[in-house]
């Protein structure tokens, strides 16, 4: 998955959401061959000539100007997001740029999860493999699998990603599971983007697009996104629908990781329910 291609790639699905209307313009003459907007109508809109713009997506010029980046992000309609993926693929790999390091569990962060007690606490890293749950989390996410698996080599982890369009049971516990699993190829998208010679990760990429038709379906739309709080509804086999509160942060000493607290409204159903599974694995 190299970085030009990708490049291209992106701006391509950019300039097929966009109708010319869309964007004040009012196409004449021939029947249009392509959806969206045409390369031509981009350039004049961001203000750069066709040939310069026609490089650009080949991947042909690596040095774009913050200016014309942000006057195409202005342009294709792009959110902060989207803008700061496009800023990434646009701008040149450093040569020689030593590969990402192998991701672990500080101690410290595995006591801290622990000391969460009954409320569900994870830390996730950047292919989204599990790295440390707490047994609330664990029963919550995956009490079919073991509880220690986060902590053996690298390949035994569980993997969210995998997990969501692989295991069945995933799509049980998740009631709004195309929104879910949307998220979470936009968030894979953006981290492929940020990581781009991460050999596990562009492994674990193409396992799921030739495993799961689904995943390859929403890969190839290109969605970007960033894993960010929300609120999650669950329906647990063992205590049943849950709504969670989700807040997502992110570990400025371990580059990639982040540490997933879940919490329920006080006093509520789902608070109840929570208590009850915690209890079930003490």
């Amino acid at each position: 998955m190299q970085r030009t291609s990708e490049l291209g790639a992106f701006l391509r699905s950019r300039r097929g959401r966009l109708q010319p209307r869309d964007v004040g313009l009012n196409p004449v003459g021939a029947r249009r061959q392509v959806p969206g907007l045409r390369r031509e109508e981009l350039a004049q809109l961001a203000g750069v000539s066709v040939a310069y713009y026609v490089r650009l997506e080949q991947g042909q010029s690596h040095h774009a100007s913050d200016g014309v980046l942000d006057a195409l992000a202005r342009a294709l309609r792009l959110d902060d997001v989207e803008t700061a993926h496009l800023y990434t693929l646009a701008r040149p790999a450093p040569a020689h740029r030593p590969g990402p390091r192998p991701e672990r569990l500080r101690p410290r962060l595995r006591a801290m999860l622990d000391s969460f007690g009954t409320v569900p606490a994870y830390v996730v890293g950047r292919r989204t493999d599990v790295l440390g749950w707490n047994r609330t989390a664990h029963a919550l996410l995956a009490a079919h699998l073991d509880h220690d698996a986060p902590y053996g080599p690298a390949g035994s982890r569980p993997n969210l990603t995998r997990m969501l369009f692989l295991d069945p049971r995933q799509r049980e516990l998740y009631p709004d599971f195309d929104r879910r699993a949307g998220e979470a190829v936009a968030a894979l998208r953006r981290t492929a983007g940020q990581f781009p010679d991460d050999q596990d990760l562009l492994g674990l990429i193409g396992e799921l697009i030739v495993l799961s038709e689904e995943f390859a379906g929403l890969w190839a739309a290109h969605p970007v996104g960033e894993c960010g709080s929300t609120a999650e509804r669950y329906h647990h086999p063992l205590v049943g629908p849950l709504t969670l509160g989700e807040e997502v942060m992110h570990l400025a000493a371990d580059a990639g990781q982040r540490l997933v607290v879940l919490h329920a409204e006080p006093d509520s159903a789902s608070a109840a329910a929570l208590r009850l599974l915690a209890a079930s694995v003490r």
